[in-house]
């Protein structure tokens, strides 16, 4: 398959529009975090603890996330700067790896869902009790 400038630029709005949902994201939990630091001095109760250790591990997935769709990010630029100085099998293999981050970023996000949905879950339940 021959690579084109155009192909890894197709990647450019994908990725931004995916970091910028991670962002979202990460600002959430963080006021999330904020608002049960502030219940957690006031009682200490062990159900906070439990959310605060799960809100540190989907921080640490989402921080991952972003990490991942930066060097995709960053290795579609270098894609279209070795298309551009026709070194067109590096290209191939550097576009590659960049996909397979943007693909370990995507998993990493559902991931990262599904201990949202479980969190939510734990809650809904407790409010039900």
């Amino acid at each position: 398959m021959q690579l084109t400038l155009s192909i890894p630029a197709l990647l450019f709005p994908a990725i931004s529009l995916t970091m910028l949902a991670y962002n979202a994201r990460y600002l959430a939990i963080a006021a999330l975090i904020r608002q049960l630091h502030k219940q957690f001095e006031e009682s200490s109760s062990s159900p906070l603890k439990r959310q605060i250790q799960q809100l540190r591990k989907r921080l640490g997935i989402i921080k991952n996330m972003q990490a991942s769709a930066i060097v995709s990010f960053l290795l579609s630029a270098v894609t279209m700067f070795l298309i551009y100085v026709e070194q067109d099998i590096l290209a191939n293999v550097i576009f590659g790896i960049s996909l397979v981050f943007l693909m370990v970023s995507l998993f990493l996000s559902l991931i990262e869902v599904q201990l949202s949905t479980k969190a939510l879950s734990i809650q809904l339940n407790n409010m039900e009790k």
